[in-house]
């Protein structure tokens, strides 16, 4: 049986030559394209496209569609850097370190940091058109992504978490910020490969059990993962994290630890992993095979970055 550092270490294998292709030789000459490159191979555990990958493993897709996947899930992590980028701008965290070594602003500067996530994020939709011109099937995957990481998701999350600065919020308030923020990407990651299996649409998504409970398994380990991440911003240090610590509490920010304390907030990180146990359990009886899932569900309890 796999473990979780076999699992990241073969997703990075896995990703990381697409990651390399994103742009041409040309254009890596240019400074925003050194920029966005120094932070898209920065490291980092790839959970996102490593999610991508154990959904069309579980789910059975054909090794001809895998490349597809693969093209998908570098896209989603272009996206998922360029919100780093930005989150460790001055003007929204103020950060100087992350994945263990200078953000992008500081070895870079603020503008180009600033036009590196633009740059990312505008190659990303240009990917999600060239696939979609190549394949019409792929188009409500690709429209899924880009909804999940704008004002219905990952922006509106960041939106709201901008405006609750200095605010104590209500628990329900910090949830749908969550959500949003954290949990809109993973679920992106989590049901495209079954989208562009299935050359789904819209209506032909609504209906089907299998996405309803992707979509669950995305929304419980979502919130785990933020749980996870609020304890370790207080438990842990820079030098395990990779990232600066305590900023929650230098910003004033409402987390699920200075709302529920550290005790109640483990245990809704052990209710979250439970409940997406449950969900895989369900999966299973479709006969799918959960066993890497499994591995990622105890990790969002155990890991210490």
């Amino acid at each position: 049986m796999a473990d979780i550092s076999r699992l990241i270490e073969e997703c990075s294998e896995w990703i990381t030559p697409e990651l390399e292709r994103c742009f041409t030789d040309k254009q890596k000459e240019d400074i925003t394209v050194k920029a966005a490159m120094y932070s898209l191979l920065g490291g980092g555990k790839r959970l996102r496209p490593l999610m991508m990958k154990m959904t069309a493993e579980m789910t059975g897709c054909p090794e001809e569609l895998m490349d597809d996947v693969r093209y998908f899930a570098a896209t989603l992590e272009m996206i998922h850097t360029y919100s780093l980028i930005h989150d460790d701008l001055p003007a929204m965290d103020n950060d100087d370190l992350r994945r263990g070594r200078p953000t992008c602003h500081k070895a870079f500067d603020e503008g180009i940091a600033l036009l590196a996530g633009d740059l990312l994020l505008n190659s990303a939709y240009e990917r999600l058109f060239a696939a979609t011109i190549k394949n019409p099937g792929y188009a409500y995957a690709s429209s899924c992504m880009c909804k999940l990481a704008g004002i219905e998701g990952m922006i509106g999350g960041q939106s709201i978490d901008l405006a609750s600065e200095e605010k104590k919020i209500s628990v329900e308030l910090l949830v749908e910020l969550q959500e949003k923020k954290t949990g809109a990407l993973i679920e992106t990651a989590i049901v495209t490969p079954f989208y562009l299996m299935n050359g789904m649409t819209e209506e032909t998504a609504a209906g089907d059990k299998t996405v309803r409970l992707l979509k669950e398994l995305a929304a419980h380990l979502g919130l785990a993962f933020q749980i996870k991440d609020d304890l370790l911003d207080v438990t842990s240090t820079a030098e395990v994290l990779g990232k600066s610590v305590g900023k929650d509490s230098r910003d004033d920010k409402s987390t699920f630890v200075t709302l529920l304390g550290i005790e109640n907030a483990k245990k809704c990180l052990e209710d979250e992993t439970s409940a997406a146990k449950r969900v895989l359990k369900n999966l299973a009886e479709l006969g799918y095979d959960t066993e890497d899932y499994q591995i990622l569900s105890d990790y969002m309890i155990s890991r210490e970055n």
